[in-house]
């Protein structure tokens, strides 16, 4: 067993930074040709694509807004006219997730969060699904979090819609796998990435001090499930979410 995904598409939202861009450069040296998705800055993207390439992967940029369902249809397309049908749709776009208390939120904030881990991976599965259907092959996996099964506080609305993305991982596991379709999950533990670079060193001891395997994941370590789950070894995996976080859940 290899793991290999040679010949493979394969799409990652939010893919330029943190754990999008480890995902797609582990599914890359995998032999999947990567379409790297991104919304916001351009440069940022130009960076991640120039590392990827001297990382040996086949990787293009395709940037997309992936909670508008016009944007979704368009990026499928793109990918499709790029690189062939989407094989692997990795579903990683996250946007920022504040700690405060319930009354502190709104209900936009809520309503982003639902966008981001409802909306967008229902849109773009139900944009990819004919097309593996059609080749009774295909893989779509979801990077959820473990605060859903920890039911973390002062973090309600991203709780609850990691919650809602596990539900439908589960609901389109079962709904698809007659057509040799998998719909797994990711769920990472707290891996420190850019975006965490300002955030108190006391949270972070606290944080450390709970995860039994004693040391910090790193962005290769849900990048490594990733790939696993893209593989043809991992076809009789089905509708399940996998921790990466040293037993922290279990």
């Amino acid at each position: 067993m290899n793991f290999r995904l040679d010949g493979r598409t394969a799409l990652v939202t939010g893919a330029t930074r943190g754990l999008g861009i480890a995902m797609a450069c582990a599914l890359g040296q995998a032999g999947a040709r990567v379409a790297v998705n991104y919304a916001n800055s351009d440069a940022t993207a130009a960076a991640a694509l120039t590392s990827l390439r001297a990382d040996g992967c086949a990787a293009e940029l395709f940037k997309a807004d992936v909670t508008d369902p016009e944007q979704v249809t368009d990026l499928v397309s793109r990918v499709c006219m790029a690189f062939g049908p989407v094989d692997i749709l990795v579903l990683n776009a996250t946007p920022d997730q504040p700690h405060r208390p319930v009354e502190h939120y709104d209900w936009a904030f809520c309503q982003q969060m639902l966008d981001y881990f409802v909306k967008s991976p229902f849109l773009l599965a139900q944009a990819v699904a004919p097309g593996m259907k059609a080749r009774r092959h295909g893989r779509i996996i979801n990077i959820t979090s473990e605060v859903f099964a920890e039911g973390v506080p002062n973090f309600s609305p991203y709780v609850a819609a990691k919650g809602a993305q596990e539900g439908l991982t589960r609901s389109l596991a079962r709904e698809l796998a007659p057509w040799g379709i998998t719909v797994n999950s990711v769920a990472p533990g707290w891996i420190p990435v850019e975006r965490h670079a300002s955030d108190p060193q006391s949270e972070k001891d606290a944080y450390l001090a709970t995860i039994p395997a004693g040391r910090w994941g790193t962005p290769a370590d849900p990048a490594a499930a990733v790939a696993f789950l893209a593989s043809d070894e991992a076809s009789f995996i089905n509708g399940q979410s996998i921790g990466v976080n040293g037993a922290r859940t279990v």
